[in-house]
């Protein structure tokens, strides 16, 4: 592994406080009475409470001024100014912590515990004056050094591929990304208050299941060494949640992680997460209703209001949603009623519209991409699109008043599906036609097609009272709460593809664009691993740290002309 020079004075640093008796990696707690959002809030009204406070964090930033200095320290909840003074720290002769570890061996990263006193300084900030400050943990890394000057920004840590990657960094460095992950969590609380309060039990049902089903989606497969036997990660919970309501319990609800093996977008990612609940007595009328109202409750508990900006659009919350079929709104968009059409003739359409489709798709399938295609992008207000055809809803009860559809609703939102709810199937005969239908459409090539779960239909035998279910997803919820166009942004640890390791030059490369072996060492250290990094690169940069860099490594050569070097980045 390459280091760079940063990372190598890093480690000496590590060493020489070793060297000294001091660990830098300390196991014993450090006492925090106090936060920096506590002290920015409240200390101005309370003065005499903060006259013996201990408070630790990173340190951000530093201004040593002699005998005196002024750092930032940054906690969980913000940043405060630190004032460090010399004979503070060390009232004896030994001036060793304040002109040694302090000044020379702390860096930006490094994570502290400081105690002293809150004052203010002459040009009015609150800081802490610091009367012991004790090394947490040494850090080996620079950080990202985020520069503001006259209200811009510079040297941001705002590459997505980075800050998807290393979110650890990106919460260091970006603080107001936090946010969008306490919204979340806040998100998650207000539903699972509610539903509490209601009496619905929290539950939790398998992750790795012998048959993927509840969803038309294509499983991620392994095998279990012990059973021999393959085994699916779940792309949807319902169907375990429906044998609980089988067993007795009136609700039932679960927030879970969901693995669909599928494309990967800025509103999909293959492991994401939903929460479903269902309800015994109930139906998708009821569900509209109780939606409305969750959706309601949580705008309320991030944004304390209904309506909220999602990009250009504002959106609100506050019910009754709009209503329309699935096939109402295609026609409304396309002006062509799908209704009476033929499979082909369906098809027929999809082709006019220059719609991908192949022949694997039935009618059903082929409405699901037309209402894709031409009619989401437009539903930016809440609305519920409700009855589908009963081919596009193999777990949903046919509707009580209409011949050939379900009683299903999807909500959507700004272009996208949020929730998927139905008055559930509840006889078992009419649902192994459903599966064996589904079946059919593996036949013909459908990897999204459901597989027959003998189980739940031997469940369904026992009876299962009318029931109402839905499942929300969190992630796009979360997205829309917080302003946010892609899931990555709302997911600590989105999948990406394996980072690439950076493969380093050899000396022979060096050499073939005339760098003399000599000062190959040199340039590495300075963080030219490959002679790639060197094209375009400031020579006289590259020329001043060079005889910085001859010193430290006692390279007994003749300085290299500013020609020459220019010469190497060309």
């Amino acid at each position: 592994m390459a280091l760079s020079e940063q990372e190598i004075l890093r480690r000496q640093k590590r060493q020489d406080l070793m060297a000294m008796g001091i660990d830098p990696y300390p196991a014993e707690l450090f006492e925090v009475n106090v936060t920096a959002a506590d002290i920015e809030k409240n200390y101005e009204n309370n003065k005499l409470d903060y006259k013996n406070v201990s408070i630790a964090g990173r340190l951000m930033s530093f201004r040593i001024m002699g005998s005196a200095s002024f750092a930032e320290l940054q906690d969980s909840t913000g940043r405060i100014q630190l004032y460090f003074r010399r004979d503070d720290l060390c009232p004896d002769e030994d001036k060793t912590l304040y002109n040694t570890v302090f000044k020379k061996l702390l860096d930006i990263g490094d994570i502290i515990g400081v105690k002293g006193y809150v004052f203010t300084t002459q040009t009015g900030e609150t800081s802490i004056h610091v009367t012991e400050f004790k090394i947490l943990n040494k850090s080996l890394r620079p950080l990202p050094v985020v520069k503001e000057v006259d209200g811009k920004i510079f040297d941001a840590f705002s590459d997505p591929e980075q800050r998807y990657r290393q979110r650890y960094v990106d919460l260091i460095v970006n603080p107001h990304v936090k946010d969008v992950f306490v919204k979340r969590a806040k998100i998650i609380s207000t539903m699972r208050r509610m539903f509490d309060e209601k009496g619905w039990l929290e539950v939790e049902t398998p992750i790795l299941q012998p048959i993927h089903g509840g969803a038309a989606a294509r499983p991620f497969a392994t095998h279990h060494n012990t059973l021999d036997m393959p085994l699916y990660m779940r792309i949807a919970n319902e169907l375990y949640l429906k044998r609980l309501i089988v067993g007795g319990f009136d609700g039932v609800y679960e927030f879970g992680k969901m693995f669909r093996n599928e494309g990967m977008d800025r509103t999909h990612n293959p492991e994401f997460t939903s929460l479903e609940f269902y309800v015994a007595y109930k139906d998708y009328e009821w569900m509209m209703g109780i939606t409305e109202e969750i959706f309601e409750k949580v705008a309320m508990a991030v944004h304390g209001s209904t309506t909220f900006k999602l990009g250009e659009n504002e959106l609100n919350f506050a019910g009754p949603f709009a209503r329309l079929s699935i096939l109402e709104a295609i026609e409304k968009y396309t002006g062509v009623n799908l209704a009476y059409l033929s499979e082909e003739e369906t098809r027929a359409y999809c082709r006019q519209w220059g719609m991908e489709i192949d022949d694997t798709m039935g009618k059903a399938k082929l409405i699901d991409e037309i209402f894709g295609e031409k009619v989401e992008a437009n539903l930016i207000q809440p609305t519920f699109i409700i009855d589908y055809p009963v081919e596009m809803s193999p777990l949903t009860k046919k509707h009580r008043s209409k011949p050939g559809l379900v009683e299903r609703f999807e909500l959507f939102v700004n272009g996208k599906e949020v929730a998927n709810a139905y008055s559930e199937l509840n006889d078992p005969i009419d649902q192994r036609e459903r599966f064996e239908e589904q079946l059919k459409l593996a036949e013909r090539g459908d990897e999204e097609a459901m597989a027959m779960d003998e189980d739940f239909i031997r469940s369904l035998e026992y009876g299962m009272p009318p029931t109402a279910g839905i499942g929300i997803g969190i992630d796009r919820l979360t997205m829309m709460l917080t302003d946010n166009s892609s899931i990555q942004e709302v997911l600590f640890f989105p999948q990406m593809r394996p980072e690439k390791k950076q493969e380093l030059s050899q000396e022979a490369d060096y050499e073939a664009i005339g760098v003399p072996k000599v000062w190959v060492p040199a340039l590495q250290k300075m963080g030219f691993v490959m002679v790639e990094q060197l094209k375009g690169a400031n020579a006289n940069k590259i020329f001043n740290d060079l005889g910085g860099m001859r010193k430290k490594l006692k390279i007994d050569e003749k300085m290299p002309s500013k020609e020459e070097v220019e010469a190497w980045v060309k």
